[in-house]
């Protein structure tokens, strides 16, 4: 084993967007930042989320209010902050009268939109579905719907771009690291990290301990830290399927369903609508979830009582799932309703480093949950830097004035050899960064080897040297979505050409 090295401030467990989003936050605030992902970045939870930045209009009928407005209010941050792989979408809510009545739709509408300020997006607005385009690919029978805003947003990318800002200001990011083990020991934190594709492991230590690792949260604290006590986490999985799209238009729709859960449909990737998501009980390894048959027809079930153009699982092209690590407070069993909020467990004695563990949350209050994190943490730290994230751009997102179609215009023009789709895709991604790679580029040849798809392998070598990516899937599904379009042979020839290539990142 390798000799201890520096003594780090904090030591991060766990790769999606919490771990991430504290790495960056804390790392901007001054202090020695290592945070170890056992698999990828964003592998689990993370890229397995509906993809939006929403307050979460059912979760009213929860009275989850404080939830409510610290996410609808971080909607406008994170549109400046990311306007590259973030951006405004109109949700269509078709008012079905045998599950709820309008004014009752009215009031929380009313509410999502006055719970927090708006600066960009618009409000509620009231559609008679039978003279809209919104109420064009509808049943008949769907005459009233309501029309209001939230954000759709690449979740898998959102975690990269706070790990790379968190490199940026010298957090040291290892994936396909796990923490074997921890213990206090000398007034520190000494942990043991193995390396998951070589087996090396590297002895370092900490002042405190921060643990993001989702739904692996409790197994952690048992099998890494010795705490048997562990039962604080409530695993719910949630899955989603990819069809061919179902309606014509750049909105979503955000269905009722008869079990008093919401379906969104959601338009993905162009040609494809994204449908999603369930809400089931879920034991077991986390990293063994997997869509169920039950769950497909669900999902086809709820958007065939509002659409014409019918689904079944046959049309499903692809689907995933993820598991959700909601806090267990024990007062309901129905999965839907357990809170969505975040809590903080801060455990240790007076003078010994801490441990800091994270249960639930949402993707669209992870930068909220860090400063938070870090309130908690502060005590520990003399001279902690001040809060500074809520200024501050992600990584490709310093757009002049978040104005993308600016941007993409003046991309186009700097590489006018692009085509459109490709351009729009390398604007969206990687926002001002994409000239990091494209920089010199007069055609197409210039990109290197065509795998498919638009995927070039100039861009699969600044995904390996910079964002941390290490194999196909990495690539194909959460560094780009190119796998769903991405010929067989495709796919095999990118397998092929990163084995023969040495790590980088």
């Amino acid at each position: 084993m390798a000799s201890t090295e520096t003594v780090f401030d904090l030591l991060i467990v766990g790769g999606g967007v919490n771990g991430a989003g504290i790495a960056r936050d804390a790392s901007g605030r001054g202090l020695k930042v290592l945070l170890c992902e056992q698999n990828d970045l964003a592998s689990a939870t993370s890229s397995a989320s509906s993809k939006l930045i929403h307050g979460g209009l059912r979760y009213l009928e929860m009275y989850a209010f404080r939830l409510v407005r610290e996410a609808l209010a971080e909607r406008e941050v994170l549109l400046k902050a990311a306007p590259h792989i973030i951006w405004p979408m109109r949700f269509v809510l078709p008012h079905n009268k045998l599950l709820r009545p309008a004014w009752m739709v009215r009031m929380g509408l009313f509410l999502y939109d006055h719970l927090s300020s708006r600066a960009t997006l618009p409000g509620t607005k009231t559609l008679k579905l039978r003279e809209t385009l919104e109420g064009e690919s509808l049943n008949a029978d769907l005459v009233k719907g309501f029309a209001y805003s939230d954000c759709w947003v690449e979740d898998s990318r959102l975690v990269v771009l706070n790990a790379m800002d968190a490199q940026e200001k010298g957090a040291e990011i290892l994936v396909r690291t796990e923490c074997r083990r921890a213990e206090r020991r000398d007034g520190l934190w000494q942990a043991t990290l193995r390396d998951t594709t070589t087996g090396a492991e590297r002895a370092v230590q900490a002042r405190a301990v921060v643990n993001a690792a989702g739904p692996w949260v409790d197994i952690f604290l048992r099998q890494g830290l010795g705490n048997n006590q562990a039962q604080n986490l409530r695993l719910v999985k949630g899955s989603h399927i990819i069809v061919p799209k179902i309606y014509e238009g750049p909105h979503a729709y955000i269905l009722q369903n008869t079990d008093k859960r919401v379906v969104f449909t959601i338009p993905y990737e162009h040609d494809y609508t994204l449908v999603g998501t369930t809400d089931i009980p879920y034991e077991g390894d986390p990293g063994a979830v997997a869509i169920a048959d039950d769950e497909v027809q669900y999902l086809c079930d709820a958007a065939n009582a509002y659409f014409t153009r019918s689904i079944s699982p046959a049309d499903a092209v692809s689907a995933y799932s993820g598991v959700r690590p909601l806090y267990d407070d024990h007062k309901s069993s129905n999965p839907s309703a357990v809170t969505r909020d975040y809590m903080f467990d801060v455990e240790g004695k007076p003078g010994e480093p801490p441990l800091l563990s994270i249960y639930g949350g949402k993707i669209t209050t992870y930068r909220r949950l860090a400063e938070h994190a870090m309130k908690r943490l502060a005590p520990f730290f003399d001279g902690l830097g001040a809060a500074w994230t809520a200024s501050a751009s992600l990584p490709g997102g310093d757009i002049a004035g978040a104005d993308f179609e600016a941007f993409l215009t003046g991309l186009r023009s700097r590489y006018p050899f692009l085509p459109d789709d490709l351009s729009w895709r390398y604007a969206r991604l990687y926002g001002t960064l994409a000239d990091t790679f494209l920089g010199g580029a007069t055609s197409l040849d210039d990109l290197g080897e065509h795998f498919g798809a638009g995927l070039y392998s100039r861009e699969v070598e600044y995904l390996t040297q910079q964002e941390w990516a290490r194999t196909a899937q990495d690539i194909l599904w959460r560094r780009t979505k190119v796998g769903l379009k991405i010929p067989e042979d495709g796919a095999a020839r990118l397998e092929e050409y990163l084995h023969a290539r040495p790590v980088a990142a």
